[in-house]
């Protein structure tokens, strides 16, 4: 067994897979009525990377096994502060779904609703505050979540694309002011 192999191994059952939801569709055909399903799942290590996944099949396990290993190629690095928040709030939408997503004081825990949940989850962000304004479609809610997701940047990304120091970006936070008076 190759070095790689079991690496690439070790990194899979690291992963986290959440199933957000499952549609039954019905094709009428002559003799009856043939079902199809369709499963929409999210995977995430908890450091970090997170992707969602849709499979179509006629049988469920199927489906959720497509889903998971499209989730699995469209994996995406989101920088977290302290490795348990984002950076900055950001808001995300993709047609009718749009999300505002908030960083959060340690201790918050996630408040967000479905199938946002289940990416913070797997993500491994442990205080977020999260609102979906629009649609309620699990599609689109996750669409705009990941898109909200993929704008967010660490001050060091934001610093280096601005020829600045780290310092210049974040400066003080509120709680660690000086009275110079």
């Amino acid at each position: 067994m190759a070095r790689s192999d079991r690496h690439d191994r070790r990194e899979e059952s690291e992963l986290v897979e959440k199933l957000v939801h499952i549609n039954r569709v019905a094709k009428v055909v002559k003799g009856g009525r043939r079902f199809g399903f369709a499963a929409l799942v999210v995977v995430g290590d908890g450091k970090g990377r997170v992707g969602y996944g849709n499979g179509k099949a006629r049988e469920v396990p199927e489906a959720i096994r497509k889903a998971t290993e499209q989730a699995k190629r469209t994996m995406i690095r989101v920088p977290l502060r302290e490795a348990r928040t984002l950076h900055h709030d950001v808001p995300g939408h993709f047609g009718a779904g749009r999300v505002i997503l908030r960083a959060a004081p340690p201790g918050t825990g996630i408040i967000a609703g479905g199938p946002m949940r289940a990416i913070f989850e797997a993500l491994g962000v442990h205080d977020v505050v999260a609102k979906s304004a629009g649609t309620q479609n699990p599609h689109n809610m996750i669409k705009a979540t990941m898109d909200g997701l993929s704008k967010c940047r660490s001050p060091r990304q934001v610093a280096q694309r601005r020829g600045k120091k780290v310092s210049e970006i974040v400066g003080r936070r509120e709680g660690a002011q000086t009275t110079g008076e």
